[in-house]
């Protein structure tokens, strides 16, 4: 071993004892390592399967928010297509919103959360941005149901807009579907013409959609002709509507003339 310290006399005999117990040391190390690869894996597939789920749990929230934020999308641009209506009108408005529907077939009728608290009163028109919806037929405080224009006993004074042709649109208990009623067969009315609003009555704005005329059917035997219309509001979809004060300033005149009146009598 002195020797083989001072002069490395043995360095040969090593190396070949080093060379033929290599065989036998790969094959004693392989259990080992195989077990460190087989551990390894499996910790591995462990951490890649908690990661898959926590991604998975990531993609669902992140799926719950988008159609979240697609809802609140929509209701931004119902309102503001809401908004920009009110703005044409020159009346008091307030924006409501639908409560409940009701169900019956033949009975079109909404729910909505404005009454007499915010002044809402019976037969107050009721419209969306793109056209009139009803009338108010019944108010309470905290809410009031409203008649849709497509009920069977709902009808409006409406005027042709092309030429002022006046007739009246009655509902048919269809949805989306009007009739003009008093209309001779050779009134000049065409398919496409635009229904609106005449005012007459003192009950809805002048000028409002009402709907679009799609067919009209003419029958010899029958003085008037029968014509169908399509209403202009979103009667089915609308979640959010204007309450309309039309004549509020006219109530308001005739208020204070009346006040003006028994004070100069007094």
């Amino acid at each position: 071993m002195i020797l083989d310290h001072k002069q490395g006399h043995l360095d040969s005999v090593r190396s070949f004892l080093s060379t033929a117990l290599y065989p036998v040391q790969y094959v004693v190390n392989v259990p080992v390592e195989l077990a460190g690869t087989v551990n390894d894996a499996i910790s591995m597939h462990s951490s890649l399967l908690d990661e898959n789920d926590r991604l998975r749990e990531e993609r669902l929230m992140l799926n719950s928010r988008l159609q979240r934020y697609e809802v609140l999308e929509a209701e931004n641009h119902r309102l503001r297509n809401l908004f920009e209506s009110s703005l044409k009108l020159k009346e008091r408005v307030l924006i409501a919103e639908l409560m409940a529907v009701d169900l019956e077939p033949f009975k079109h009728q909404i729910r909505i959360n404005k009454g007499k608290k915010e002044g809402a009163y019976d037969g107050q028109p009721i419209l969306d941005a793109t056209g009139i919806m009803g009338q108010i037929i019944h108010v309470s405080p905290f809410y009031s149901d409203v008649l849709l224009i497509t009920d069977p006993n709902h009808s409006i004074p409406v005027e042709i807009n092309r030429n002022g042709l006046r007739a009246i649109a009655v509902g048919t208990g269809q949805k989306n579907v009007l009739q003009l009623e008093h209309l001779p067969s050779n009134a000049d009315i065409k398919q496409g013409d635009l229904i609106v609003s005449s005012g007459l009555g003192h009950r809805f704005p002048a000028g409002y959609p009402v709907g679009t005329v799609r067919n009209i059917t003419l029958d010899p035997a029958e003085p008037f002709a029968k014509i169908m219309v399509i209403p202009s509001a979103r009667l089915q979809s609308s979640r959010e509507v204007l309450l309309v004060w039309p004549h509020e300033k006219a109530r308001l005149r005739y208020s204070n003339m009346k006040d003006f009146a028994f004070y100069n009598a007094r």
